[in-house]
């Protein structure tokens, strides 16, 4: 067994690794660049290495730095994690010659199933079924464009060298190519150093299930319970759930031999995932299979009972599997959310910036996987993935109540999450019902005729919530000038009953009373419009971010933010913003100035911290709103900025390679 391993990555996949080499006994080496000189891998690790930049291209892209700390440090192995170099066959060629183990796939296996054209080839001779497209990476636009005539809209365009959706797009008609082939080959070099790009049919809401391998060198292969990873977004992950409601034992059985077959075929070690799409049908065709460990994995080890990364590390240092297929158990259902630095409101801009709050949920099957803290700064550089968070329960019912407590739980302050979409998402009844496609979020989330109306007793709960913390706060106040009351004089009666007006943020009213049952003002009547609610509220919680309220005998939980009488609140992934008044102060409304907002016109201002890609206008140019004007670049996503508006572009004050901030002008339109 080894004794000391480089982790040739970041964030919150690095800190796993460290948590089981810890666990094992063995040293871990962080390396890192100079915009995570203040992370939480660094600050985890056994040793550190500083080896560049901020840009992944001068640091965590860097094979020979990266082999060079593994060398000056003593390592006997390198564990790449996901993205960066993982599937990266030179540098686990380079691993290898440098005398240190790689741990994962061999760099032949790399190159034969990282390569998607190769794979296919690899998949067919194994008898996996595949995707009708083209075998070979296309060439100019005309022959992409030729490739799609033969292969039938809608088409996908896939980097042949990597994964996880970067780089990805789909083509619904010619007029739409030539944009879409430029994109994909740009974030495919960015991403993999490698732009070539294949097409493929886009089956037409399918579902995304795939299988867990792993393989030692003895020939040996086993499957695990498969993973459905449906709720994509731009084709990256959002929500990962094992097992799969479409998948009985008899599909299971098939898909996991497939994968397990091609596994043998490839001659692959270590860990690996096969992945399918399924049709309508329960017809399952091969995806890829990518030569890395997932960020999914924990969902697997969550019913499995089993840590992937250990039998990653025993695997490389040449041990043989221990398990037999009828070994691995499928116990109850566990659901992942991933936590990612963007905005849902803006569009998914990425965000970035310093994390002032941090609180992670906790309790018996629930997990969080985290790269970040109280403290860290969230840059532009790097993928937006903050965390996953991840719960079990014996039916999928159990798991999905467990994590959308737990994502309720989940509070981080400084810049925008993905959390609560994560948790509205969850939450969706078509999502509840299990009816999943890789078209969930276009249909469900985005289109507002998806979306349901949050039911009234939660919009109900969500008044409480906030109608309480208010009461609660301005009791503290009067308690905290009780002593400055007079002691002679007319003895003040004990108010029973306490009204409230509130206007919600999508302007419907409510009127709230509440009356304590007890002296200790912990059990409440509580009336919103005439409907009776008994609530019982916590002790000394009014002062925190999140509240947990029972509410008829039902542990509810908030996530609250308040600025005077305006109080945000969250709950099951909705959101709405409250004004709390007296009675008094309602009436008064009709009568009061209403607020006035001052935009600056005449400029496209930057959404979003990032790097000048190029600018696609120049100063005469007449442009129209909704044109994009300027790419951009953030946490290796690339962006069209839009005009907002017709007109003429009278100055462009960017140009490619500047990096920008949140609010900059990037181009002014003439008067």
């Amino acid at each position: 067994m080894f004794s000391k391993i480089l982790i040739a990555n970041r964030g919150e996949i690095a800190v796993r690794i460290m948590k089981t080499c810890r666990r094992m006994g063995i040293g871990s080496v962080a390396v890192y660049s100079d915009a995570d000189a203040r992370s939480l891998h660094v600050e985890e690790a056994d040793e550190t290495v500083l080896i560049g930049p901020a840009p992944a291209a001068q640091s965590y892209l860097s094979m020979d730095k990266i082999i060079n700390a593994a060398l000056l440090t003593h390592c006997e192995a390198v564990h790449p994690g996901y993205g960066f170099l993982s599937e990266n066959p030179v540098f686990c060629r380079k691993v290898e010659e440098a005398g240190l183990a790689f741990i994962g796939p061999g760099h032949e296996a790399i190159s034969a199933l990282g390569d998607k054209i190769a794979a296919k080839k690899l998949a067919e001779a194994a008898g996996v079924p595949i995707v009708p497209g083209c075998s070979r990476p296309v060439g100019d636009l005309a022959d992409a464009l030729s490739v799609a005539d033969q292969v039938g809209y809608p088409v996908i365009l896939k980097p042949s060298a990597g994964g996880g959706g970067k780089g990805m797009r789909v083509v619904s008609a010619r007029d739409e190519m030539a944009q879409a082939l430029s994109s994909s080959r740009s974030e495919a070099m960015k991403a993999f150093g490698d732009d070539r790009v294949f097409i493929e049919r886009f089956v037409v809401k399918p579902r995304h299930v795939e299988v867990q391998v792993l393989a030692d060198r003895f020939g040996a292969a086993l499957y695990m319970p498969e993973r459905e990873c449906s709720i994509q977004r731009r084709h990256q992950k959002v929500i990962e759930e094992s097992p799969s409601v479409a998948v009985d034992p008899e599909l299971r059985v098939r898909m996991g031999e497939a994968a397990a077959a091609l596994a043998r075929q490839a001659g692959y070690e270590n860990a690996g995932t096969v992945e399918y799409i399924l049709d309508a049908q329960k017809n399952f065709y091969f995806l890829e299979m990518n030569t890395r460990l997932q960020v999914e994995h924990p969902v697997t080890e969550m019913v499995t009972g089993l840590d992937l990364v250990e039998l990653q590390i025993r695997i490389a240092a040449g041990e043989r599997l221990k398990l037999a297929q009828e070994d691995i158990p499928c116990r109850g259902w566990a659901i992942e959310a991933r936590v990612c630095a963007e905005d849902p409101e803006r569009n998914f801009l990425p965000s970035s910036g310093l994390i002032t709050r941090y609180s992670e949920p906790w309790g018996k099957d629930v997990r969080v996987d985290s790269g970040v803290r109280a403290g860290s700064r969230v840059g532009v550089h790097y993928d937006s993935m903050l965390a996953k968070v991840i719960c079990r329960g014996n039916t999928r019912k159990d798991a999905l109540r467990a994590l959308t407590n737990a994502l309720n739980a989940y509070h981080i302050e400084g810049f925008a999450t993905n959390a609560i979409y994560v948790n509205a998402i969850i939450n969706h009844p078509v999502f509840i019902a299990g009816d999943l496609s890789t078209s969930f979020i276009a249909e469900c989330m985005e289109d507002p005729a998806g979306r349901p109306e949050p039911r009234q007793s939660h919009l109900d709960a969500m008044a409480l919530a906030a109608v309480l913390t208010f009461h609660n706060r301005q009791a503290m106040v009067r308690m905290s000038l009780k002593p400055m009351q007079a002691h002679v004089g007319a003895s003040h009666k004990l108010q029973k009953e306490f009204a409230y007006m509130l206007r919600d943020s999508e302007g419907a009213a409510y009127n709230v009373r509440v009356s304590p049952e007890t002296v200790a003002l912990r059990t409440w009547t509580a009336r919103v419009n005439e409907r009776e609610y008994r609530v019982v509220t916590p002790e000394f919680e009014f002062y925190r971010r999140r509240l947990r309220l029972t509410i008829d005998a039902e542990i509810r939980r908030f996530l609250i933010r308040a600025v005077d009488n305006f109080y945000w609140v969250s709950f099951l992934g909705a959101t709405r913003t409250f004004e709390i008044y007296s009675p008094r102060e309602w009436e008064l409304l009709p009568v009061m100035p209403a607020s006035q907002k001052h935009e600056d016109e005449g400029v496209l201002s930057s959404p979003m911290p990032g790097l000048v890609v190029d600018v696609l206008v120049k100063p005469g140019d007449r442009v129209f709103r909704g044109q994009d004007l300027v790419i951009m670049e953030s946490m290796k996503m690339e962006s069209g900025v839009s005009s907002p508006c017709d007109g003429e572009v009278e100055a462009v004050l960017v140009k490619p390679g500047q990096a920008v901030e949140t609010g900059d002008v990037l181009v002014r339109f003439a008067g």
